[in-house]
């Protein structure tokens, strides 16, 4: 499938996002309910036999909080819409698989950056067959991390939108594992949904 931007103006880029998340079946708003609701069970959950509570008893790394986020959120829309929605079983799949219509198919990416979100290295390569394509529907979420001052970690950022697979920068080290979007991308291929109240 082509970039739905390969014939269009940088300059009509959010226009296209816009079209793009219009015609996607899942609903801005709902996506964002999905999101906040999954980061709030992280925090009602009960683990082992004392019932020890994430934000109490336990303050995970973000790259636990980001991977419980992400779970919960493929797991989310699967209960709710179980004959259109499911999670990925391979690596050939996205992260949240629309069944009726792979095209739908939503990579998910959290971050702990109060505004960015990354790949690995692999997003900026090419892809094999047997791999997902990098290219097609994102949702990006920013969450705060644990602070010392014990307060609960928020949801910062929900964006929306579609990146090809050429949007991917990867780091110029051969040493680096990271692969970022450059501002303009960013900004006009991902859609605000939702952005936390600065205090």
């Amino acid at each position: 499938m082509g970039s739905p931007y390969q014939t269009k103006s940088t300059k009509n880029w959010k226009k296209v996002t816009l079209d793009l998340i219009k015609k996607h079946p899942l609903d801005a708003k709902e996506i964002v309910e999905v999101v906040v609701a999954a980061w709030d069970s992280i925090f009602e959950s009960k683990l082992g036999t004392k019932g020890f509570k994430i934000g109490k008893h336990i303050h995970p790394k973000p790259q636990i909080m980001g991977f419980l986020l992400h779970e919960l959120i493929q797991l989310e829309f699967a209960a709710r819409y179980p004959k259109k929605w499911k999670g990925d079983v391979s690596a050939a799949e996205k992260d949240l698989v629309y069944i009726p219509n792979d095209k739908y198919s939503v990579e998910i990416k959290t971050s702990s950056d109060p505004a960015h979100i990354f790949g690995n290295r692999s997003y900026a390569e090419k892809t094999s067959k047997k791999k997902k394509s990098k290219s097609g529907y994102y949702l990006a979420v920013n969450f705060e991390k644990f602070s010392s001052h014990g307060s609960r970690p928020e949801i910062r950022l929900i964006r929306f939108g579609w990146l090809d697979h050429s949007d991917w920068l990867g780091q110029k080290a051969a040493s680096g594992q990271q692969a970022r979007l450059g501002s303009f991308v960013e900004s006009n291929k991902l859609v605000v949904l939702y952005q936390a109240q600065k205090n």
